[in-house]
C-alpha cells in the first residue's frame, strides 16, 4: 500500500482590537470585528470557496479515488457562521461525499494540552461536536494545534478514545527513520502516530512560488516524478500536510497553485502506484513500523520543530501564565460571555503574533503579525487580559452577594430561629404541661 495523505489545516483567529490602558475596566470588547469579518471574507473569496469548489470537482471527475482530510477550529467555524455562512455549506457539500474525513482538535486552536488537562479535553470534547452537528461526521483522528505533539499528550488523546494523532516528521525525534510510515505511542500499542513529509509539503505550501527555489516552476509532473523517486525505504504513507490558506491566499491564483491542484490527483493516479486517503483509511490499514518517543513536546513550526514560536520569550511565557490564572475563576461563574472571552484568548496567534525570532524564520512571522512588533502584541494582550481580571473579581464579589429571594429566606429562617429560642412566659408553659 502507497497513499498519499492529505490534510488541510482551516483556521482564522479572533483577533484584538487596539485595546489601551485607558479602555481597562471601560471597555469589555476585545475582539476587532470589522478587520475579522474583512479578512474573513477575502479569504473566503481568495481561497476557501473557490478551493473547496475545486476539490469537489475533483472528488466527482476521479469517482471517489481522490480522498481529503481537514481540521477546521471552532474560531475559523464561529466566524464562517457569522460572516461567510456559504464557507459553511461548500464544506458540508465536501463532507457529503463520503470522501472527506474532519479531524478532531482544540475549539479555539489553543496550547491548552501543555497546562490544563481538564480544559484540553472540554475543548476537544466541544470540537468534536461542533463538527459532527454541522457536518454529520464523527472525528476519529485527533490533531492538536499546530501539530503540537509529546508523549503526554498522546496519552491524553488516547485517553479520549481517538486512535490516532497527526503531527510533526521532526528529524531530532526521528532520527535516520522515515515519516513515511505509521509509528506507535511508546507505551499505547494501539495508538498511532502519524508524521507530516514536511520537505513535500513545504514545497506546496511555502517554495511552490519562489523563483530562487531550484524546483521552480513545479508541476504536477514534476511533483509526481518526486514521488516516484522515494523508494529507498519503500513508502507506506506520503503525508501531505499544510495550511489551507496556501491555495488563494499564501500563494496567490496568479502563481498557477490552483492549475497545480487541478491537475495532481490525475497525474499521481496515472503516473505512479499511489492512492489518495484519509487518516482513519491509513490508520485502519498500517501497521506501526516503530514506536517514537517525544517525551518534549514537537511542533510543525520553523525549523526547531519545537514550541518556540510561541513559548520561546519571557512575554510569551507570561502571557501564557496569566490566561490560565483565570482557569479556577471562570470554573465558578456561570456566564457563556465570560467563557468566550477566555477561550478566544487562548487561541495560540496571540502568542505566536509576541515571538522575536527574527532569524531563519522571520519572513514567516511577519507575513502572519498585524502588530507592529512583538512587544505591541504584548501590550495588547496585557491590557485586556487587566479587563478581563477586574470583570472576574467583580464578577466574583456579585456571585457571593445573596439574591433578594435568598434574602427573604434568610429572614424567615432567623425569625423562625429567634422564636425558637425565646424564653417560654408562664402561661406558655402551663399550657404546654397540660
Amino acid at each position: 500500500m502507497k497513499s498519499i495523505c492529505f490534510y488541510f489545516q482551516v483556521h482564522q483567529p479572533f483577533r484584538l482590537r487596539q485595546y489601551r490602558f485607558f479602555d481597562i475596566g471601560r471597555n469589555h470588547s476585545y475582539f476587532d470585528d470589522i478587520q475579522n469579518a474583512w479578512i474573513c471574507r477575502r479569504v473566503a473569496d481568495k481561497c476557501y470557496l473557490p478551493t473547496n469548489k475545486l476539490m469537489l470537482d475533483l472528488i466527482k471527475q476521479h469517482g471517489g479515488a481522490f480522498r481529503i482530510s481537514y481540521s477546521i477550529s471552532g474560531t475559523a467555524l464561529d466566524q464562517f457562521e457569522k460572516y461567510t455562512p456559504e464557507v459553511i455549506d461548500s464544506f458540508r457539500a465536501l463532507a457529503e461525499t463520503g470522501c472527506v474525513e474532519f479531524m478532531a482538535e482544540t475549539y479555539t486552536h489553543s496550547l491548552s494540552a501543555l497546562k490544563s488537562k481538564q480544559e484540553f479535553t472540554d475543548q476537544v470534547r466541544i470540537h468534536s461536536h461542533k463538527i459532527e452537528t454541522l457536518f454529520g461526521l464523527k472525528p476519529k483522528v485527533f490533531r492538536n494545534t499546530e501539530l503540537i505533539y509529546s508523549d503526554d499528550i498522546g496519552n491524553m488523546v488516547a485517553d479520549m478514545g481517538y486512535k490516532a494523532q497527526l503531527t510533526e516528521g521532526a528529524k531530532h525525534v526521528l532520527g535516520w527513520r522515515s515519516p513515511n510510515h505509521a509509528y506507535a505511542h511508546p507505551y499505547r500499542d494501539d495508538f498511532k502516530l502519524l508524521l507530516k513529509n514536511f520537505q513535500l509539503s513545504d514545497d506546496i505550501a511555502f517554495r511552490f512560488s519562489q523563483h530562487t527555489w531550484p524546483g521552480y516552476p513545479l508541476t504536477a509532473d514534476k511533483y509526481v516524478d518526486w514521488l516516484n523517486q522515494i523508494d529507498n525505504d519503500n513508502p507506506e504513507c506520503i503525508n501531505l500536510f499544510m495550511d489551507y490558506e496556501t491555495f488563494g491566499e499564501h500563494q496567490w491564483k496568479e502563481t498557477g497553485i490552483f492549475e497545480f491542484l487541478k491537475h495532481l490527483p490525475s497525474k499521481v493516479l496515472s503516473r505512479s502506484d499511489y492512492t489518495f486517503n484519509t487518516p482513519s483509511e491509513l490508520v485502519a490499514n498500517l501497521n506501526p513500523i516503530d514506536k517514537m518517543y517525544a517525551p518534549i513536546p514537537i511542533s510543525w513550526a520553523d525549523e526547531e520543530r519545537d514550541l518556540t514560536a510561541w513559548l520561546g520569550n519571557d512575554l510569551q511565557d507570561d502571557a501564557f501564565d496569566q490566561i490560565y490564572e483565570f482557569e479556577d475563576k471562570i470554573r465558578k461563574i456561570d456566564d457563556l460571555n465570560f467563557w468566550i472571552d477566555w477561550r478566544y484568548l487562548q487561541t495560540s496567534d496571540h502568542f505566536y503574533y509576541m515571538c522575536t525570532k527574527w532569524f531563519s524564520d522571520g519572513d514567516v512571522h511577519k507575513y502572519f503579525n498585524h502588530y507592529e512588533s512583538p512587544y505591541d502584541a504584548y501590550m495588547n494582550y496585557a491590557n485586556v487580559l487587566s479587563d478581563l481580571r477586574i470583570r472576574l473579581d467583580d464578577a466574583l464579589v456579585i456571585s457571593h452577594l445573596p439574591t433578594m429571594e435568598q434574602t427573604k429566606k434568610d429572614l424567615v429562617r432567623d425569625e423562625i430561629i429567634i422564636e425558637e429560642k425565646k424564653p417560654k412566659t408562664k402561661q406558655t408553659k402551663a399550657k404546654s404541661d397540660k
